[in-house]
């Protein structure tokens, strides 16, 4: 978890997704939503709605309403284009839109920094195939799994 990445990297490859996706599903990807995905996708860390709104503001030199944020977060979220953070109220970037589009089951898991709340999305199927056979031993069978795991990130670690 360290900032030596190239973020315009990640914002591309979210845009160019996000437009392939809503293509493929025959919906609009507004301005608004694309400015709301750009400003998620700028670093790492989950960013709740009021701060987006705050971030829109300053950018459109205009205030934009809380249901018309919360409107473009929902859209974001059913096209898995974006992940909510429950632990923090607030909304990363999703690292794998397209796994998520075919997927059968729903699985988010999260590594959290509590210093710098820098968050990272884990894919990992074997990780999602041993929760199932955990419930499988009760007679359970999970339709979403959501798991989000707290601690230091390396970064973090090395200035304590």
């Amino acid at each position: 978890m360290n900032d030596c990445h190239d973020h315009q990297h990640c914002i591309d490859d979210a845009l160019q997704v996000a437009h392939r996706i809503c293509k493929q599903q025959d919906v609009r990807l507004t301005s608004l939503r694309e400015q709301v995905l750009l400003l998620i996708w700028q670093n790492h860390k989950p960013l709740g709605a009021y701060t987006l709104m705050d971030m829109l503001a300053e950018s459109a030199q205009r205030r934009v309403a809380p249901p018309t944020v919360y409107r473009a977060l929902e859209f974001l979220l059913a096209l898995k284009l974006i992940h909510r953070i429950n632990s923090l109220n607030a909304y990363i970037g999703c690292t794998s839109p397209q796994a998520h589009q075919t997927a059968g089951q729903q699985t988010n898991y999260f590594l959290i920094c509590n210093q710098c709340h820098d968050t990272r999305e884990i894919i990992d199927p074997s990780l999602a195939e041993k929760i199932v056979a955990v419930g499988a031993t009760d007679g359970f069978s999970p339709q979403q799994q959501w798991l989000e795991v707290t601690g230091l990130c390396q970064q973090c670690q090395v200035n304590a």
